[in-house]
């Protein structure tokens, strides 16, 4: 990989894939510009995660006229409200018949994040419609034989855990992952996999859940367009970033960083069945 991102030298001579990127957020000329220079940086391709049917048919659209490059994942985002259930049905009946151009189910999961600034403000929040469509997914998930992407975080990871037990679904990729130790060792004895962000390279609790994470079983993503802070403050959040992933993991894996991006892009591939 020969380039340089705002600076900052990227070393690695491996592909890298980035393991879950929201695609539909950029607005179209930024898009269109990181999708022509990811050959340029080493990026083989993006995972397109899905927020709802409209980002569904527009990442589905990405995919077709970049193959190989996109490949999208389809679902609904759970830091939202829950659509009427007539909107549900249209999603997931969208997602049935287009099940061939999917990648993976995702992104699904709970709302942690709106849950918690609901209940700060003094408000009730009702998590039972999110469990019930987040159930409705994995069902889908099982008879489309497709792996599912996970927003479920502390807690709700245990839940998000207790839900794929339920339904047999053993393919689960929690993205950007924080939680009990007691949730990592079940999420790892159950084969799981989960993905490090840039912040690897500065946040303390994610550089320890990477030090203890099985190393095949992870990746490396962006979750872009999130911006992120310490180097890459100020930033567009770009799939090449991924390199600084990969050379953080492989700082505090204690192997050599072309190792590292290697483990990462075959986990990846294995896991997406690439």
């Amino acid at each position: 990989m020969s380039c340089v991102l705002h600076g900052l030298p990227l070393e690695i001579h491996i592909p890298l894939i980035d393991a879950h990127i929201h695609l539909d957020l950029y607005d179209e000329v930024t898009r269109e510009r990181l999708l022509q220079e990811l050959p340029g940086c080493g990026v083989e391709s993006v995972i397109a995660v899905s927020m709802h049917l409209a980002s569904c048919k527009l990442n589905r659209a990405l995919a077709e006229r970049h193959p190989n490059l996109v490949r999208p994942a389809f679902g609904f985002h759970p830091e939202q409200p829950i659509p009427a259930d007539p909107e549900i049905e249209m999603l997931l009946d969208w997602i049935k018949r287009h099940a061939d151009n999917m990648i993976a189910v995702g992104e699904i999961g709970l709302p942690y994040y709106a849950r918690q600034e609901a209940l700060e403000q003094g408000h009730r929040f009702d998590l039972e419609p999110y469990v019930d469509l987040l159930e409705k997914f994995l069902i889908l998930a099982k008879e489309t034989g497709k792996p599912v992407v996970l927003h479920a975080v502390y807690e709700d990871a245990d839940l998000a855990c207790d839900l794929l037990d339920r339904h047999g679904i053993t393919k689960a990729h929690f993205h950007w992952f924080k939680g009990s130790e007691s949730t990592v060792r079940r999420m790892a004895e159950r084969g799981y996999a989960i993905s490090f962000t840039p912040d690897i390279v500065y946040e303390h609790e994610i550089q320890e859940l990477a030090r203890r994470y099985p190393p095949d079983r992870v990746m490396a993503e962006t979750d872009g367009p999130w911006p992120f802070e310490g180097p890459f403050a100020g930033q567009i959040t770009h799939p090449r970033m991924t390199s600084h992933v990969a050379m953080a993991w492989a700082n505090l894996q204690g192997i050599p960083p072309e190792e590292a991006a290697k483990t990462l892009y075959r986990n990846t591939r294995r896991f997406y069945g690439l």
